[in-house]
């Protein structure tokens, strides 16, 4: 499913127009991002959570040029489903 799937979906369901819907989506996903970016993270009761995770410093091998380099600790964005929706995919 596409975000265009999505906002489809919820117009049908609410009986709004596809723009306000594009751009209430949009603005959603832009909020997460932002938080995100802020070091913030989102929960969404009874969906999950977006989480800022830290990957440690590690050493890593370029094999083209046969050379190691150190690639420095850095943030990752992660998403971690609630129960919930584990247990409705599942």
């Amino acid at each position: 499913m596409t975000k265009a799937d999505i906002v489809t979906e919820i117009a049908k369901k609410t009986g709004v127009e596809k723009v306000q819907i594009q751009a209430i989506v949009e603005s959603f996903m832009d909020e997460i991002k932002d938080s995100l970016g802020r070091g913030e993270n989102v929960y969404l009761r009874g969906f999950g959570s977006f989480i800022v995770k830290t990957r440690a410093e590690k050493v890593a091998r370029n094999i083209s040029k046969n050379t190691t380099i150190t690639i420095p600790e850095h943030k990752i964005p992660a998403f971690k489903p609630a129960k919930t929706f584990t247990a409705k995919v599942k």
